[in-house]
This record gives C-alpha cells, sequence and structure tokens, in this order.
C-alpha cells in the first residue's frame, strides 16, 4: 500500500525523536489512512486518489489538478468570492497518524507480555495525560479534515465518487461516542421482565 505521506513530512508537522525507526513511524501512517483517511474520504474516491500516486507516495504528473488540489492544497475563491486557503490532506493525515502514534507507543510488547518504559531522567506520563494528547491531535486533525470537506463540497462537481457523510463526521470527534443503546429486555428494570425464568436457565 502505497503512502500518502512520509515520516520525513510527518516530522514536519510535530517533533518526533531522531531515534525512532521510520519503518515504525511508516506502520502509524498506514494505520492512520486505512482506518482514518479511508472512512472519511469513502473507499471510492480513496481508492481513485491511490491511483493518482507514485510509489513514493507523491502525486503523478498527468494527474487531473483537482486532485493534485485535494492532496497538496491550494488556494481559491468559494461561492461568495473569498478567498480560500486550503492546506490538502497532508496535515489531516499527518495529526491522525501522529495521535495513533502517540497512544501506541506508550506501550511496548515483549516476549512476557505489555509493559510500560521506565527512563533514569523522566516520567512516563500516566494513562489519563496520554488520552489527553490523543484528543488533541485527533481534534487539530478533525480540524484539517473539516477544511477538507469544505473544499470536496466546493469542488463538488471534481468528486463524484465523494458524498457527505454525516455518520461519519460524528464518529472521527476525539473522545468514547455512544453508538447505539441496547433495548433488549435484559436491560429493562427486573420488574418489568414478564419471566419466570432464572438466570441459571440459560445456561442449560
Amino acid at each position: 500500500m502505497k503512502n500518502l505521506i512520509t515520516p520525513a513530512a510527518l516530522q514536519q508537522y510535530e517533533d518526533i525523536a531522531a531515534n525512532i525507526k521510520p519503518e515504525r513511524i511508516k506502520a502509524f501512517i498506514l494505520k492512520a489512512q486505512e482506518l482514518d483517511l479511508k472512512p472519511f474520504l469513502g473507499y471510492a474516491l480513496y481508492y481513485d486518489l491511490i491511483t493518482h500516486l507514485e510509489d513514493d507516495g507523491n502525486i503523478k504528473d498527468d494527474a487531473p489538478q483537482h486532485y493534485k488540489d485535494l492532496l497538496n492544497g491550494c488556494e481559491y475563491l468559494d461561492e461568495l468570492g473569498y478567498l480560500v486557503l486550503y492546506q490538502g490532506l497532508h496535515p489531516v493525515l499527518a495529526y491522525f497518524a501522529f495521535a495513533r502514534f502517540i497512544e501506541a507507543d506508550a506501550v511496548h510488547y515483549t516476549p512476557t507480555g505489555p509493559v510500560t518504559k521506565r527512563y533514569e531522567n523522566a516520567d512516563a506520563l500516566p494513562a489519563k495525560d496520554i488520552v489527553k494528547l490523543v484528543q488533541q491531535q485527533r481534534s487539530t486533525a478533525n480540524a484539517y479534515a473539516n477544511d477538507t470537506e469544505r473544499f470536496l463540497i466546493d469542488h463538488k462537481e471534481n468528486f463524484p465518487a465523494w458524498h457527505y457523510n454525516l455518520e461519519n463526521k460524528r464518529s472521527r470527534q476525539p473522545g468514547p461516542r455512544i453508538r447505539g443503546v441496547d433495548k433488549t429486555d435484559f436491560n429493562y428494570p427486573s420488574e418489568l421482565l414478564d419471566s419466570d425464568f432464572f438466570i441459571t436457565d440459560f445456561f442449560n
């Protein structure tokens, strides 16, 4: 799978220690592409965009201009005549990838199981602080994603494969979300249950 950005490009947005292997960063970029960017763009537009990329992630010279603008950003006038400075997909993917990096880098997997690192001259962040950092990065990614959404709406004639999805917009907001409520009888107060069964009857 082609990565839309390189580890070096990611470091333009956030400061990452030089001793972290690029292959490790690439893994988080790919996860962000597949789990954050692809659902946001929709499968059709995402795969169409991928076909216009070189193996190194750069857009092909013969790609349509609107795909170049989608990926790299551009300036344009909206329908009201106001100048819009669109930053492109790179910051969207960079901050989604960095959020995943922060979240996963706090835990390391060893032959004896998952562990957190200890340092001589520094203390590892508490889990609650890591959660806050992840949410901050995802909030930044979502802000850039909103700009991409506006760009796609303003140029919808060039992107027939893209469709606005309100549920997707809600799902990519930071923090926990309630996806649904279980309304089966087992979640009603016990006095409302019209049953003579004991719980042990369900295991027989």
